[in-house]
């Protein structure tokens, strides 16, 4: 059945994370889909237009919700989804001290980089400039 849970309890939050994540852009798609709909004219009444504008979105939100339920539930699917979460806490994650270093870093390396490129450009403008004019 589409409502059981195949491994219950492992990758829980990997799941419900991909299943929130998933509706988001279902929720988005028919969101834009019901604001298509109800700028398009239509050969009816404005009541039925609107009834279609937002019955259609809706309808689709309810059918993805469920292709959702039953993709995360699915044991190829599923096993990836534990997999991955339990690689995830093997992972082992930075201090902030380092973060913030290496940061600081990365900044500093732009900024050179920036400041190098921007001479150089102004150099070879310069030199062209006097060539050519």
């Amino acid at each position: 059945m589409i409502f059981n849970i195949y491994k219950r309890g492992q990758g829980k939050y990997t799941r419900l994370c991909t299943a929130f994540a998933g509706a988001i852009f279902a929720g988005l798609g028919c969101l834009q889909l019901y604001r298509k709909l109800e700028a398009a004219e239509w050969e009816m009444s404005r009541k039925a237009a609107l009834w279609v504008a937002t019955m259609v979105p809706l309808g689709l939100f309810v059918v993805f919700v469920l292709l959702i339920s039953w993709l995360i539930n699915k044991a190829s699917v599923a096993d990836f989804l534990i997999a991955a979460e339990g690689e995830m806490k093997k992972v082992s994650w930075s201090s902030k001290q380092e973060i913030a270093v290496s940061t600081f870093i990365v900044i500093v390396f732009v900024i050179m980089m920036a400041t190098l490129l921007g001479t150089t450009d102004l150099g070879f403008r310069t030199f062209f400039t006097w060539l050519l004019g």
